[in-house]
């Protein structure tokens, strides 16, 4: 599971990285270090006009859904079903993304061991570049109305979690972004796989960073295991 995210790098830069055009409303987005679902991520997408940097809410919500509440639950998709589940079939045919972030958070699930909060990032403080997918959703009531959200592919952790979760995000490398963007692929479900050894590192935080009420740096300072609010 990926369910906390630091996303404090300027959009700008990040298009940059990615070779995309940034929605104009961008911009100006404030930085967080604390981004939980049915927050805003940015994704980029390939589109008539070229590949494009947009924002999306986190958490999908299907085409199809009555209505939005099936986000709370489907802001993770897991790689290894994420062709057949109803939910991400269509997405992942034909909708899939590129979502830029700092790092993320995951809480220590070894047994015997206290539950700290870790924060994972690239060991060269690069963007990490997470497979997504993203959907646009009409409510039927307002049908002008459009919700555009994303969701953050997990698969099966390398070494570099450290055994701390039994999840982690898809991340790519730079070289795969155009193959994992290319909806004509029909390898692209192969690069859902764990990044290789070395990839990321890790170090314990603040418990604060449990709440989305707390933001800023401090949130991915290094911490004693046993540090509180």
């Amino acid at each position: 599971m990926c369910g906390r995210i630091a996303l404090f790098t300027p959009p700008v830069r990040l298009a940059r990285l990615l070779e995309a055009t940034l929605a104009a409303e961008l911009e100006d987005v404030a930085p967080s270090w604390n981004v939980g679902p049915l927050r805003y991520l940015f994704g980029a997408h390939e589109s008539t006009e070229g590949r494009m940097l947009d924002r999306y809410r986190w958490g999908l919500v299907p085409s199809w859904a009555k209505d939005p509440s099936v986000a709370n639950r489907l802001f993770n998709a897991r790689g290894e079903t994420v062709a057949e589940k109803p939910s991400f079939r269509s997405a992942f045919a034909k909708r899939p993304c590129v979502i830029p972030v700092d790092g993320f958070y995951e809480w220590d699930h070894r047994p015997g061991h206290a539950k700290a909060a870790h924060y994972f990032h690239r060991g060269d403080d690069e963007p990490l570049l997470l497979a997504g997918l993203y959907e646009h959703w009409r409510d039927p009531a307002t049908p002008e109305a459009v919700l555009a959200t994303c969701t953050v592919i997990t698969t099966s952790p390398n070494s570099d979690m450290d055994e701390l979760h039994d999840r982690m995000p898809v991340v790519l490398a730079r070289a795969d972004v155009d193959e994992w963007l290319d909806v004509e692929n029909s390898d692209r479900a192969l690069l859902l796989r764990p990044a290789p050894t070395g990839t990321l590192t890790h170090h314990p935080v603040s418990a604060a960073v449990g709440s989305i009420r707390h933001d800023g740096p401090q949130l991915i300072e290094p911490a004693g295991p046993t540090e509180l609010f």
